[in-house]
């Protein structure tokens, strides 16, 4: 017999930081970028482009609304974003 807490789904937590990454992300998708560079979040946001780097890499493995992948490294780590329910199979 399966317990109730056995059958809650797990939600990823975010911490402060990374919810603040994806509310920038979100906005960003929302208006149709694709395509993020780690320092322009870092400046928009107020935090260093290594915080943004670290968190970013997080949120690919655990974020199941986006596809983040990293993209480039001219001049700052460039990531794109898509949501995952426009990503095709």
């Amino acid at each position: 017999m399966v317990s109730d807490m056995e059958l809650q789904v797990q939600v990823p937590q975010y911490n402060s930081t990374q919810q603040r990454i994806l509310n920038y992300l979100k906005a960003g998708v929302a208006s149709g970028t694709r395509f993020f560079k780690a320092k322009y979040i870092a400046k928009e946001l107020g935090i260093s482009s290594r915080a943004v780097g670290t968190n970013l890499a997080l949120l690919a493995e655990k974020c199941m609304e986006f596809e983040i992948v990293q993209w480039g490294y001219s001049t700052s780590t460039t990531w794109m974003v898509k949501l995952r329910s426009l990503v095709s199979s």
